[in-house]
């Protein structure tokens, strides 16, 4: 298919221009003075003077486009030609070809910095400046609008010398704006630990291919290498010569879109993103923050009609790089929004095809999901190039990591195993794996459109695609468990809310904030629920329904479904988890997935233990702001985790072990594998102390322990729990309870050593309420008496068990000050990759 028009209109708002604005308070301040004066002219006649424009582009070649570019081939140079002064444009930088590295983070297609700018002309010197669009006075007094622009400073980006000029239009040798770092890598190296590096000019030049001019936008690209010493792993990991990085930068100038756009005030009950500046022309009775949500221009061709086309439609585009059968997966996730469009009165005003071959995946007149490549699996992104003044996005762009699909089919390989002896896999692997994949591609694709997270859908029958699903799981029938209904299909019920908010078009004469009111009102009353990031976090969030990679409305019962199907799992695992030929010193790495397979509820049911219901409520929206969670639903969530810390749940079957052999030749121990104590071997203990300091770090979680405080001291009297009793039962499930026989009996002391370990984390963090540490501190004390108490008749292995508690806890009373304690084991990366 043919290159889309572009999305940007090159009219002008009728507002008087900053030019304009400026000249205007010159001629005020200076009334002798002509304009002229502040934008002298190059004399031509002087022996100084510049070559002529043909001259100087003699042999060049012309890239004709929003701003014309010449391309000197035999000195290396390119020419910008700049006509507009002091008009408003947009400076996005991006990185098209990248470093490979989830934890540098340097990634394909990663967009950067978006600029509002104007080229300024000064006499033989031209200014490229960023306009400080964060302050503003939204005024028809130009005075007013005057007195904010001088009292914030802007930037100028770069300088140029004027190497031509004719009819108003000047040239200026801009190669060394396209050969600077402008995406910062050197920063970005240096701050990942990897190193000190530096551009080597000699090795770096102008990348024609990407290097081009179209009517709105013109795109600049350029190779450049970044030398230095190489300190870190990450960049060995991924770059052939580490002493060497090369990578790609891009420079794009867009022309910035007309005042057609009505922006959509922002609501924090509506899910959308939110872009912010001062706004000095406020009175003094309103805030003087403005907020707008951000949002793709949508119009309908008839407002008035209940469903309409739209004026012009919203396209996606895939990136072919991608391999089918992924391709067209991503392609039905992202087509899913349409059901949003649909359902908020537009018609076919939703689409998403392949990028055609003579398309550019840079320019920003596409909508680009992107299929991009690291060393390691890692994060997807949905980000946007957004004009900052209005909020209104100009192209939305998708990263989806390729290596997330295989972790998917790794864990649903664990689940289900069932390898045949000549290799073929159950098929419902890939069909989960893929099925993750559509939900993951209309997930960042819902970001580019403007929403943020709801990680309060799990509990509403998975109403949206933004929140960050586990695998919803069940038995077939027997106990092999049934991967059928592991994602849903389709956007939700709450994903089509957030689109009628943030894209209804209004017939003319609509109160519209009474309108859009009304929707988010319709939303609440229909129970559908919203909460986002900084509340659903494992650390620090107190939402007993807010979490990622969490199900169901009860996080308790979801805990105890997934022990017991991580129950099946285990029993049936073996073998036929791998495929015929594979080292089976492997199955220690597809056991990963399945022996933490609760490690995410884990933190979702802590959440209930000394957690608050809350809303983002207005005031008269009705919405209960705060509400406790019922005392006996906190005691049940806490006997739940302490279930996870029981030799029942973390003792491996010998079974198991002993199909777990050192890896060979050409296989290692790697960042997503458990750690071992034992060398070589592979570690039953090591990976119980994993599992329980995933429960203990929230159980103790210094946050968590003073909410204990608090809501004892406020709701004691309806039975609240407090962090003493916490303690107490933690204690007594554990260090004080007896030990089993066998390996169960040593997994039981490796959870009683990494107990003692976290309340003395907890009695001397600087993080919690002084009382919640003061609390520790006593039941150290506690503890300390009733392990000496009882350490002379306890058997041997318990003894010593006892005698190294006692020894860690006399140890920090009596040198609190002491940092080299034991530390937790490292754990197997996480979701996707870390944590």
């Amino acid at each position: 298919m043919s290159s889309p028009s572009p999305s940007v209109d090159a009219a002008r708002s009728s507002k008087p221009s900053r030019r304009e604005r400026r000249l205007a308070a010159l001629l005020i301040a200076l009334a002798p003075l002509s304009s002229s004066a502040a934008y002298p002219q190059v004399d031509d006649s002087s022996e100084s003077a510049a070559k002529s424009w043909a001259e100087t582009v003699e042999g060049a070649q012309h890239l004709d486009g929003f701003l014309d570019l010449y391309w000197d081939e035999s000195a290396g140079k390119l020419f910008l030609a700049v006509d507009r002064f002091d008009q408003e444009l947009l400076y996005v930088t991006s990185l098209p070809a990248g470093i490979g590295s989830n934890d540098i983070g340097l990634d394909r297609g990663q967009l950067g910095d978006t600029r509002v700018v104007e080229f300024r002309r000064i006499g033989p010197r031209v200014l490229l400046v960023q306009l400080n669009t964060r302050y503003r006075a939204e005024s028809e007094n130009p005075a007013e609008r005057r007195a904010v622009e001088q009292a914030f400073a802007e930037s100028v980006l770069w300088g140029f010398e004027v190497a031509a000029e004719e009819e108003g239009r000047v040239l200026v040798d801009a190669t060394e704006l396209f050969l600077s770092d402008v995406h910062d890598v050197v920063e970005r190296l240096k701050r990942a630990g990897q190193g000190t590096y530096g551009l080597e000019a000699s090795r770096s030049a102008i990348y024609l291919p990407r290097t081009k001019a179209f009517p709105r936008n013109t795109e600049v690209e350029a190779t450049l290498t970044f030398t230095g010493e190489p300190q870190g792993g990450f960049i060995r990991s991924v770059s052939p010569s580490a002493d060497a990085v090369t990578v790609r930068e891009h420079h794009s100038f867009v022309e910035l879109p007309d005042a057609g756009y009505e922006p959509r005030r922002f609501d924090p009950r509506s899910g959308f993103i939110e872009t912010s500046w001062y706004d000095y022309a406020t009175p003094i009775s309103q805030p003087v923050v403005q907020q707008y949500a951000i949002r793709h221009r949508l119009e309908k061709k008839d407002p008035a009609a209940a469903v309409s086309e739209a004026v012009e439609p919203i396209v996606y585009y895939v990136d072919p790089g991608a391999p089918e059968p992924i391709r067209s997966a991503l392609v039905d996730g992202a087509r899913w929004w349409d059901q949003a469009f649909e359902a908020a009165g537009y018609r076919n005003a939703f689409q998403v095809e392949i990028l055609p071959e003579d398309a550019d995946p840079m320019d920003v007149r596409y909508n680009l999901i992107q299929w991009v490549h690291r060393s390691t699996r890692g994060w997807s992104y949905g980000s946007s190039v957004t004009d900052p003044r209005t909020g209104e996005i100009i192209k939305g762009h998708v990263t989806l990591g390729s290596l997330r699909v295989r972790q998917d089919h790794l864990i649903a390989r664990a689940l289900v195993g069932g390898f045949t002896d000549g290799g073929e896999a159950p098929p419902e692997l890939e069909q989960m794996a893929l099925a993750r994949l559509r939900q993951l591609s209309a997930h960042e694709v819902g970001h580019t459109i403007g929403l943020v997270h709801n990680y309060a859908a799990s509990v509403n029958q998975r109403a949206s695609v933004m929140d960050y699903p586990h695998p919803t799981l069940g038995f077939t029938g027997g106990d092999r468990v049934d991967l059928s209904n592991a994602y849903d299909a389709g956007i939700g019920e709450w994903d089509a809310r957030a689109v009628l908010w943030g894209y209804q078009d209004f017939p003319e004469g609509t109160d519209e904030d009474a309108a859009l009111d009304a929707i988010i009102r319709e939303t609440i009353g229909q129970g559908l629920l919203f909460i986002t990031d900084e509340d659903a976090r494992p650390t620090g969030g107190a939402h007993p329904i807010a979490h990622l990679w969490d199900n169901g409305a009860d996080p308790t019962a979801e805990l105890e479904n997934l022990l017991a199907i991580r129950d099946a799992a285990l029993s049936r695992f073996g073998e036929q988890n791998l495929r015929p030929g594979e080292p089976l010193a492997d199955l220690a790495d597809v056991l990963v997935p399945l022996y933490l397979l609760h490690r995410y509820q884990i933190e979702a049911t802590s959440k209930v233990l000394g957690g608050l219901r809350y809303t983002y409520a207005l005031r008269g929206d009705d919405q209960i702001p705060t509400e406790p969670i019922a005392p006996a639903d906190q005691r049940r969530a806490l006997q739940g985790l302490l279930v996870t810390l029981s030799p029942e749940v973390l003792t491996l079957p010998e079974r198991v072990l002993e199909l777990l052999p050192p890896y060979p030749p050409g296989r290692r121990r790697g960042r997503e594998s458990f750690p071992s104590w034992q060398g070589v071997t592979f570690d039953p203990l090591a990976a119980a102390q994993v599992a329980a300091d995933m429960t203990l770090a929230q159980v103790l979680h210094p946050e968590r322990a003073s909410r204990l405080i608090d809501l004892a001291a406020r709701w004691g009297d309806r039975g609240q729990p407090g962090l003493e009793e916490v303690i107490d039962t933690l204690l007594e499930a554990t260090v004080r309870n007896d030990a089993p026989a066998g390996l169960a009996g040593e997994v039981k002391r490796v959870v009683d050593q990494a107990t003692v370990r976290h309340l003395i984390a907890l009695a001397s963090t600087a993080d919690a309420l002084p009382q919640a540490r003061g609390l520790a501190l006593v039941e150290l004390e506690g503890l300390r008496d009733w392990l000496a108490d009882g350490i002379d008749s306890a058997p041997p292995a318990e003894k010593a068990n006892r005698r190294e508690a006692l020894r860690q806890i006399e140890l920090f009373l009596e040198h609190p000050e002491v940092e080299e304690r034991p530390a937790p084991l490292r754990a197997p990366d996480g979701s996707p990759i870390g944590g």
